[in-house]
């Protein structure tokens, strides 16, 4: 197949779309199922390329989950605690602890369910039974892969009255090494970022903690993979093999740190006993349950414990997870990694990652003002590596 042609392009009005390859060769793709449009394809070969990192760095099968070109969350194949399962909607599933692609995509889904809704997914090994009962029962929009077990692509091609997008990649496909693009008629030109991100890395120590465990090396590699394929600026947290906040797209960094804490808070917060006891009524759906969830610990738009609407949740009314509790619980987590795409300007940006637990961090380095970044990740004896890489992706 040398070109597929889309439905249409970003938007239904941008007409004709496909994709192809500029030299006439076949295209490195495969449609199982499907009709994938401009963004899914924008999102798969976004994440396809993640995950294929991530596991070449850490020699563990890898997932990741996609939207609107950024991830949600990346994770290697680690095994989850009982507690985590419960957290991720996927203490039902048998066999999770058989395949570690599944406990990658458990763990990349369950990070940030709301914005995983709708997801396309990247899978670094060929797609196994247990990860596509996963896959099976979310609401997603794709999955690529290198390959998928017969039986796995037959439960994938139930979704979506068999229109579920399903690409198989070749995992050997190199592309060019110069890569353009057209912006307003002009065509943008330059060399692929092909910066090997690796334990390597992070040799330079910048603060007087100059300790970095095994596990914290893992977890800085997971960010900064992921901040490789995520929209600038960005900063991702990460911990136990997996991206659990990304902050986006933001022009400000402090901006970014504060939505991806935001969002490893939440994830930590969804590990409380009181949400992981949530008595909520058997009819009510997981993605209902997400929102809920996220209310209840955020406190958002609609009070879900008030009387007249905890009862469309639940069977009893739960009993509210206070500041101080939700503070108390979030101050006893340490050891969270945390990368950004660039320097960090201001100590501001540390100040707030330690109120999410960040014991290490990776940055770049070669702002005018990293003495006064170190100086604030040693008042806390945080660990901080200086990568000497920028990873901006637009």
């Amino acid at each position: 197949m040398k070109e597929f042609a889309l439905k249409y392009g970003c938007n239904p009005n941008q007409t004709p779309a496909r994709i192809f390859m500029e030299g006439g060769e076949e295209l490195p793709v495969e449609i199982l199922s499907g009709r994938p449009g401009f963004i899914n394809f924008l999102d798969a070969f976004n994440a396809w390329q993640l995950v294929k990192e991530l596991k070449e760095a850490l020699g563990l099968p890898a997932a990741t989950s996609f939207k609107h070109v950024s991830p949600t969350s990346a994770a290697v194949g680690i095994p989850l605690s009982d507690t985590l399962k419960k957290a991720c909607f996927v203490d039902d599933v048998a066999g999770l602890d058989e395949s570690p692609l599944a406990c990658a995509y458990a763990r990349a889904r369950g990070t940030d369910r709301m914005c995983s809704f709708g997801d396309f997914i990247a899978l670094s090994d060929v797609c196994d039974v247990v990860t596509a009962r996963l896959i099976e029962r979310e609401v997603s929009d794709g999955v690529i892969a290198p390959g998928y077990e017969p039986e796995a692509l037959a439960i994938l091609k139930t979704k979506r009255k068999g229109n579920y997008n399903i690409i198989q990649i070749d995992p050997d496909y190199v592309p060019a090494e110069i890569e353009r693009k057209q912006v307003f008629g002009v065509t943008f030109e330059q060399g692929r970022n092909n910066v090997k991100i690796d334990p390597s890395c992070l040799t330079n120590m910048a603060t007087a903690n100059k300790e970095l465990p095994e596990s914290a090396k893992r977890d800085l590699v997971v960010a900064l993979i992921t901040l490789k394929y995520t929209q600038s600026n960005s900063v991702c947290y990460a911990v136990d093999g997996q991206a659990i906040g990304v902050g986006a797209g933001q022009q400000s960094r402090i901006h970014c740190t504060r939505l991806a804490g935001g969002k490893a808070d939440t994830w930590f917060l969804r590990q409380h006993e009181k949400v992981l006891n949530l008595p909520f009524l058997p009819s009510l759906g997981r993605p209902d349950r997400d929102n809920v969830i996220d209310g209840y610990i955020n406190k958002n738009e609609e009070d879900v414990c008030a009387e007249g609407v905890w009862q469309r949740y639940f069977t009893r009314r739960p009993e509210p997870l206070t500041d101080a509790e939700a503070r108390a619980y979030l101050d006893s987590i340490t050891g969270v990694a945390l990368a950004s795409d660039a320097f960090f300007p201001f100590g501001d940006n540390i100040e707030r990652a330690k109120r999410s637990g960040v014991s290490y961090i990776a940055e770049p380095g070669g702002s005018i003002r990293d003495s006064q970044v170190i100086e604030v990740c040693d008042k806390y004896g945080i660990a901080m590596a200086m990568t000497g890489v920028r990873l901006f992706h637009h």
